[in-house]
């Protein structure tokens, strides 16, 4: 697929003016020599939380929106730090998690639209920098390069008590670079399977030699295939972020971000004969492509805000996080057509022709999120008290022209296609339709308090309340409105062992009327149940975690089991399960993150696999005297499962592996995931389809730092 690669004007200026910028700032490190301890040691707090190396972080923010211990936060949580993610070479968000521990990542297969990630059996929300990313469809957004952020925190459990409405599975929160007072620059290029090709930098550093003005530029261009025919993964990203510091107790940091994506749909919704049934014609390969020529996905996103810290005192702190995005979508594309008749799809009785489905749609989605709150320190008695009291708002509009296409037999212009010697016939899609415009809103208060008794014990208690409203602009809203809790109690005790339980709640509301019925659907509801320890060993950067759950759950929105094609609410339903996690170093040469995750998740929601494991292992030598070697290798296994009247979908084995040389100027990796390229499906539905997995993909990338 032919399209103009050329650099972008904003990121060839942005690396150009980034090097030039030690010719005007002052030495940094003679800056910090002059600036008073307390001033360096604080701004820098203010300017990243939540800092790590290796792969175990100590804080995060995401499961009570303040920089917390993780040892010391009474749910389960992980934290994917960004030198996992660059040793493990993750090419997008699902990589990113693949050995996160509750996550389901690649859930529906490699797909160029979207990150699609299941925890504890439901979808998350994703959130970038603590505010929203996406509404209602994955066309309200795109999708976030990992080579922009610092690390992925995953919240496991419902979290609307912090964020608003959203699932029983929590928050995936994704936290980008920012500004940092240590001048760093990073140029880099990666080479890899399906002709992929990147070149990227990061730049960070003071613009004052008194560290008030900081700067941080990140870019990349990337030109790539993908393992699907005629699908390409091209994108261009300049995501620059400034810090003003007027003082040691006010921080302001304006973020922007520019981002391109010109791909297609790798989601072909094949049947599952000729995937994981038999078929006399064989089997159809990963690289299968039965679209037509012109299919595309194409993305243009552009968002800007801001995040605001101001210290009152010692005790008392503000903060506020905004965020305005615009995010335009033209999605052509043709895909097969098994939900017709998933037991036996094809039309001729050779079993090689089935009919095909078309969509097409130009989607403009704008987005504006803020969320403020006051924090404070005090004492009753022999209880402290850290307070947390918010206000937050999301406003998302959406602008969508569609049309849809099928089979003549039903109506329709679609011809059908031969999927194992698939030649596209000449076709013209039809003309996009008026524009359907949308609106949702949500307003929500809330008030979090994290309590100490006395040197072991620790209670988080929090109260929200919600109103919101959604509907098609010209006609009556649909409102609802929730007040969820959360209630979480850890004994933590010195010696490093923290058992814990927790309470937690979670709402959606849900849009629009059942098909068959014609009534409205009810807001889904759901609560968790969380029991569980973590421990740390004293002197070690080691940390452990036991969790177990029940989620319950009302009026998730579920295929009819008498037409997979149409939603119905699902009853009461229950979910239950086991996490075990593992992440730091077992000796100072030798990094690991492993876990295994059970899940007994009730009929009537999506399936997944009962069993998944997974361990990662990095170990640094040295060869002939010279340091800076290090090789990773790791295992992942899902256990099969099945959704009537599918096939079972097969267990699966994956390895990866990586080699790496780094001098501290110079850094050469090798990469490779699915070793032994394993054909392999992540899910195969009672609809009718089956999702691919990711085959073997290996990169080379070097990269320089001054």
């Amino acid at each position: 697929m032919s399209r103009s690669r050329h650099l972008p004007a904003p990121l060839a200026l942005a690396i150009a003016f980034s090097l030039s910028a030690p010719a005007w700032a002052a030495d940094p490190a003679a800056a910090e020599a002059d600036a008073p301890d307390k001033r360096a040691t604080t701004l820098d707090h203010i300017v990243v939380q939540g800092q790590s190396s290796g792969y175990k972080a100590a804080n995060a923010t995401s499961a009570t929106k303040t920089d917390t211990p993780i040892s010391e936060t009474p749910q389960a949580i992980t934290v994917v730090t960004g030198e996992q993610m660059r040793d493990q070479g993750a090419q997008n968000v699902q990589d990113a998690l693949n050995y996160a521990a509750g996550v389901r990542s690649e859930a529906y297969g490699l797909d160029s639209r979207g990150d699609w990630t299941l925890i504890r059996g439901s979808d998350p929300t994703e959130y970038l920098d603590g505010l929203r990313s996406a509404f209602n469809y994955y066309t309200s957004t795109t999708r976030t390069d990992p080579y922009m952020l610092e690390r992925i925190e995953v919240l496991r459990g419902p979290a609307s008590m912090l964020f608003g409405q959203g699932s029983t599975a929590g928050v995936i929160n994704l936290v980008s670079k920012r500004p940092q007072t240590q001048a760093r620059r990073e140029i880099g290029v990666q080479l890899g399977s399906f002709d992929r090709r990147q070149v990227n930098a990061d730049l960070t550093g003071p613009l004052t030699a008194d560290g008030t003005w900081l700067y941080r530029l990140v870019g990349l261009v990337r030109e790539s295939d993908t393992q699907v025919d005629h699908v390409n993964d091209d994108r261009r990203l300049f995501a620059p972020s400034l810090t003003w510091r007027p003082s040691e107790d006010t921080s302001l940091t304006f973020q922007f971000r520019w981002q391109q994506d010109r791909t297609g749909s790798t989601s072909q919704f094949f049947q599952w004969s000729g995937l994981i049934a038999p078929n006399p014609n064989g089997r159809i390969p990963a690289s299968r492509f039965i679209g037509n020529p012109g299919d595309h996905y194409d993305t243009d996103h552009t968002s800007a805000g801001w995040q605001f810290e101001h210290r009152f005192n010692e005790n008392w702190s503000f903060q506020q996080s905004f965020r305005a995005s615009r995010n335009e979508v033209d999605y052509v594309t043709v895909y097969a057509d098994p939900f017709s008749n998933p037991l036996n799809p094809f039309i001729d009785p050779q079993q090689r022709v089935i009919n095909r489905e078309g969509w097409f749609a130009n989607n403009k989605a704008r987005m504006q999120n803020i969320d403020q709150h006051v924090e404070g320190r005090f004492k009753t008695g022999a209880v402290e008290h850290q307070m947390l009291l918010g206000l937050d708002a999301i406003r998302f509009k959406q602008d969508e022209a569609q049309s849809f296409d099928g089979a003549p037999e039903r109506g329709g212009t679609l011809p059908p296609i031969d999927v194992f010697n698939p030649v596209p016939p000449p076709y013209t899609p039809p003309p996009l339709g008026p524009d359907i415009k949308t609106s949702q809103r949500q307003i929500g208060l809330y008030l979090q308090d994290q309590m100490r008794i006395g040197e072991h014990w620790i209670v988080v208690a929090g109260l929200r309340h919600d109103r919101a409203k959604s509907g098609l602009v010209g006609a009556a809203d649909e409102k609802s409105s929730a007040t969820t809790k959360r209630l979480g109690v850890m004994f933590h005790d010195w010696a490093g062992w923290s058992p814990y339980v927790s309470y937690s709640e979670s709402f959606t509301p849900v849009g629009g009327t059942n098909a068959l019925t014609g009534s409205r659907y009810r807001p889904q509801k759901g609560e968790q149940v969380e029991a569980g320890v973590k421990f740390e060993p004293a002197g070690r950067d080691l940390s452990f975690t036991a969790a177990t759950y029940e989620l319950r759950e009302e009026n998730r929105l579920v295929p009819d089991p008498s037409n997979p094609n149409v939603n119905t609410q699902a009853g009461k339903t229950k979910t239950s399960g086991l996490e075990l996690e593992l992440s730091g170093k077992i000796t100072s040469s030798f990094d690991i993150t492993a876990h295994y995750n059970y899940l007994d998740n009730d009929k009537q929601l999506t399936p997944a696999p009962r069993h998944q494991a997974a361990v990662w292992g990095k170990q640094r030598f040295s060869v002939g005297g010279r340091e800076g070697f290090a090789a990773g290798l790791g295992v992942r296994y899902f256990s099969d499962f099945v959704e009537p009247p599918s096939p079972t979908t097969p267990s699966v084995v994956l390895g990866d592996a990586m080699l790496s040389y780094d001098t501290g100027a110079w850094r050469w990796a090798f990469n490779v995931t699915n070793l032994t390229d394993k054909r392999y499906f992540s899910y195969c539905g009672g609809r009718g389809d089956c999702w691919f997995g990711a085959r073997r993909t290996i990169g080379l990338s070097a990269s320089f730092t001054f």
